[in-house]
């Protein structure tokens, strides 16, 4: 029997069940499709995990340093098994947690494959949801008013440089391991590519990055990718940039894996464990009926407007489906502007320069807004501060001094343009500075903001007066 709906949601990721969670709150009757787990990649095989895996390496990191802090240990040991419990156990936790809010907003939830049907007898517009049950139930049938897409994304993939799950690996498998790998090449040096590095360095792994680009990061600003690139050479890993991966030399043997890359000219040869590619995400836009539809597809992605709509008016897409950021709390913040229209309000569009972005190397990075050559390439006459953690004694109790803050500024208007924060909780200040640019705050204004001591956070204060030569403390 069809179902109706005020709203489907197709894919059950972060940006799919908090669109779904809005629409409840709005009084629409809300369902969503789901063909594996609700909370989606960041929740399984991204964002929470990761972290997990990345705060065990920093607990790790911190006992083999204890001497440093005058607590000498010995005899300690790395359980990874243990480790992999751990994580498990928290995605656990988590994934319970959403199936709840689920039944607490009376959300329907199917647990299947959906696949938009174009028009039919159940409807004279495309955007009949077909739900092909996991558990071999009949097919369901249902039918929106609205649709929002929101199906995420998966690793990209090198051709000739496959995922085997054995020797080549993508972040799904990695995430996975059994066991550490004593080596391993890491193919991209973007924000997955690094967090890896820095995880698995700290877990005592040998790492190599080969980056295509001619900088780590290159989406940063250019002072916050030479400062990973020096901490994380300071950790041991070999970091190649400018380097382009020959797949074709990709040789296989008993316990490891060779490749050859083109280096500045130069051709290399790698040996490790294992490889993991780390070059991107690609839209997941195949088999879900979009054929049956006018939407528009672009570069492998979802064409919408400001308000999240395809060329179909009535069906809606969201998060990595439509490129852009690919955030998960972009993809939430889309989620809710997409309901909010469909409601029948007037939401603000989303600006991407209000957007924090966060990579969980240690130190951590965060910025929000443009870079100074993003600045600078758009006509602005900048005005840059800069404050070293090096000088905040709360970074020298922690024993995290590496990185600093930067503020990107306009020195004609005194508007602020941009935040980079590369240093010990950078992820947790950098909200600090996507406030100052949702208030549309001047430095001097964000300077005004009193700090308290001792915190990391002097370091936005004092790079904030730095912008007009006036900190203190250095």
């Amino acid at each position: 029997m069809a179902k109706e709906y005020d709203a489907v949601i197709l894919g059950g990721g972060t940006g799919g069940y908090v669109a779904a969670i809005r629409a409840s709150q709005l009084g629409l009757k809300t369902a969503i499709v789901e063909k594996d787990k609700l909370g989606g990649t960041c929740l399984h095989k991204g964002c929470i995990p990761s972290k997990a895996l990345l705060r065990s390496a920093e607990v790790y990191k911190t006992i083999q340093n204890g001497a440093e802090f005058g607590i000498r240990v010995s005899g300690a040991e790395l359980d990874f098994a243990r480790i992999q419990a751990r994580k498990t156990a928290i995605v656990g936790q988590l994934y319970r947690g959403v199936r709840q809010l689920m039944k607490k907003g009376k959300i329907d939830v199917y647990e299947g494959t959906g696949r938009i049907l174009g028009p039919s007898i159940f409807s004279p517009l495309p955007g009949t949801v077909s739900v092909e049950m996991n558990k071999g139930e009949e097919n369901e049938m249902l039918i929106p008013k609205n649709l929002i897409i929101a199906t995420g994304s998966r690793p990209r993939t090198l051709p000739g440089l496959e995922v085997d799950g054995k020797y080549v690996l993508a972040s799904d498998q990695a995430l996975s391991l059994t066991e550490l790998p004593a080596s391993i090449l890491i193919v991209g040096g973007g924000a997955i590519g690094v967090e890896w590095a820095s995880m698995l360095s700290d877990f005592g792994v040998d790492v190599a990055i080969c980056e295509f680009a001619d900088r780590l990061v290159p989406g940063e600003d250019r002072d916050m990718s030479k400062e990973i690139a020096r901490l994380l050479k300071k950790k041991g890993v070999d970091i190649q940039t400018g380097a382009k991966i020959k797949p074709e030399t990709l040789q296989k043997q008993a316990g490891s894996v060779t490749v050859q890359a083109e280096v500045k000219g130069e051709t290399k040869a790698f040996m490790a464990e294992k490889i993991l590619v780390s070059v991107g995400r690609i839209a997941n836009t195949e088999n879900i009926g979009l054929e049956n539809t006018d939407i528009q597809i672009e570069n492998g992605v979802i064409q919408v407007n400001a308000n999240y709509q395809t060329k179909e008016s009535h069906i809606y897409a969201i998060g990595d489906v439509i490129g852009g950021l690919q955030l998960a709390h972009a993809a939430s913040r889309e989620g809710i502007i997409a309901v909010e229209h469909i409601a029948g309000n007037k939401p603000d569009p989303l600006d991407p320069g209000l957007v924090p972005k966060c990579i969980y190397t240690s130190p951590e990075m965060a910025s929000v807004g443009l870079s100074e050559d993003a600045a600078k390439e758009k006509g602005y006459n900048v005005k840059v501060g800069r404050f070293s953690f090096k000088a905040i004694g709360k970074a020298l109790v922690h024993g995290e001094s590496d990185g600093f803050v930067k503020i990107v500024a306009d020195k004609e208007t005194n508007d602020l343009l941009g935040v980079h924060i590369i240093g010990p909780h950078a992820t947790d200040m950098i909200s600090e500075a996507g406030l100052a640019r949702v208030l549309d705050a001047t430095p001097w204004e964000m300077a005004l903001n009193i700090h308290p001591h001792p915190t990391l956070s002097e370091a936005i204060g004092e790079a904030a007066l730095a912008v007009d030569g006036l900190a203190i403390h250095s």
